[in-house]
């Protein structure tokens, strides 16, 4: 029976982390059509916070009674912790503008060393000798997978920046779900933290669109990045984890960046050489090392 639950959140949790791998490849053909970063952003977030709002009317009417209600003061720190989704959204795909997807999903993966750090500063703890060795193979990777080595190297430095400001953004919002309101149900909480979000990409949106914005978007690919960013994997996600724990969970989450560089190597053509899958197996390996209790 346990076996059969742990398996099952495997599943979910794959799935979801599958779902997030594939959604930088459509951006960029977004962005070969034509379509710009406020639309792409705006038209996923409005779409996923419509869709997550009539989720939790359905739940809340479902389960009316057992519904722990939720603080105003609760309500505002999500709406606040939620604007880190917006930011992250942004920065990723500002950085896939100019780098190919399978270095922005490295780029993001930086949130690996970025975690430690975070824990240390917040929690005043010095991070254990397992943690400093991820962060080490992370960093190793990343030098490989981003073909730092390479003296044919044309790596566009908005790109990069862009790509570390979304890792920043990232595990700004991993730290946020993990700490903040945690007894209110993770369908409620997505949607107040979705809020937030769509407020900075909607901020983003009028501020950087110079030309009439196309709302031909949100038919053509606003439905799928809705699905596959903002609706189908917190839901696989947030019902996956309790099933395989926070250590498995992450592990098999870290699916998305194979998953990721794979989607683009067969929809956007994009070559990754040996040393660069070697880098990718390694920050794979810094995340498992991250998560796995070793025995002393």
């Amino acid at each position: 029976m346990i076996e059969n639950k742990t398996l099952k959140g495997v599943l979910l949790v794959a799935l979801g982390a599958s779902s997030y791998g594939m959604l930088a490849t459509f951006v960029k053909i977004a962005y070969q059509e034509g379509f710009t970063t406020a639309e792409v952003s705006g038209s996923q977030f409005s779409l996923g916070l419509l869709g997550v709002f009539f989720l939790t009317l359905l739940r809340r009417i479902k389960n009316k009674p057992s519904e722990i209600k939720i603080t105003s003061q609760q309500i505002i720190k999500l709406i606040l912790s939620g604007t880190s989704m917006g930011f992250t959204s942004v920065f990723y795909y500002l950085s896939v503008r100019y780098v190919p997807v399978s270095i922005g999903i490295v780029l993001l993966m930086q949130t690996v060393w970025m975690g430690v750090l975070t824990e240390m500063l917040l929690d005043r703890k010095k991070p254990s000798l397992q943690k400093i060795t991820a962060v080490i193979i992370t960093l190793t990777g990343t030098v490989l997978a981003t073909n730092l080595l390479s003296s044919n190297l044309t790596l566009d430095w908005r790109g990069f920046f862009w790509g570390i400001l979304a890792a920043a953004a990232f595990t700004t919002t991993m730290f946020s779900a993990n700490r903040i309101a945690t007894e209110i149900s993770s369908l409620k909480r997505s949607l107040f933290m979705l809020i937030g979000g769509t407020i900075v990409v909607l901020i983003f949106a009028l501020i950087t669109q110079t030309t009439p914005f196309n709302f031909s978007i949100f038919a053509k690919w606003g439905i799928i990045l809705a699905l596959f960013g903002t609706i189908i994997p917190p839901l696989l996600l947030t019902s996956g984890f309790p099933l395989t724990g926070i250590g498995l969970g992450s592990i098999v989450s870290a699916l998305e960046l194979p998953v990721s560089v794979a989607i683009a190597y067969f929809l956007l053509s994009e070559k990754v050489n040996g040393l660069q899958w070697f880098g990718i197996f390694l920050i794979i390996t810094a995340i498992v090392l991250m998560n796995v209790r070793l025995k002393k």
